[in-house]
């Protein structure tokens, strides 16, 4: 089950395509409709902030199961300029390119479980997982 699917991203255009396969793929457990928009409203808006900030990246996809739960996990790397203060991007309103600033918060709301590891000058990975109910 623990199979991984990368998706390279760099533009828009890939940011269509790793909510879709992040939708086809999760469609295959027994999440809800609804859940599923969540998920892909989730990889957008991780995918959104590798091409604002870092240019290029991937979205990488799993399956996962544990402890008798299944879902989804998804991971956002890129190699970009990192982020100085995680904790105030974490707050809503804040950007440093003035959107609305509701990426990341927004992206950790829709999720089960949400991580950040980010470095100055060496970028930045968010893993989420949405589990299955």
């Amino acid at each position: 089950m623990d199979t991984e699917l990368r998706i390279p991203i760099a533009a828009d255009t890939d940011i269509i395509k790793a909510r879709q396969e992040g939708r086809r793929l999760a469609s295959g457990l027994s999440f809800s409709p609804s859940d599923l928009t969540v998920i892909a409203a989730a990889i957008s808006e991780v995918a959104r902030n590798i091409v604002a900030y870092a240019g290029r990246g991937e979205i990488a996809l799993t399956l996962v199961e544990k402890n008798g739960r299944r879902g989804v996990v998804v991971i956002a790397r890129d190699e970009g300029p990192g982020i100085m203060d995680v904790t105030l991007a974490l707050q809503d309103g804040f950007s440093t390119s003035g959107s609305l600033g509701l990426g990341l918060p927004g992206a950790r709301r829709l999720v089960d479980e949400f991580e950040i590891d980010s470095r100055v000058g060496r970028g930045t990975v968010v893993t989420m997982r949405k589990w299955a109910r």
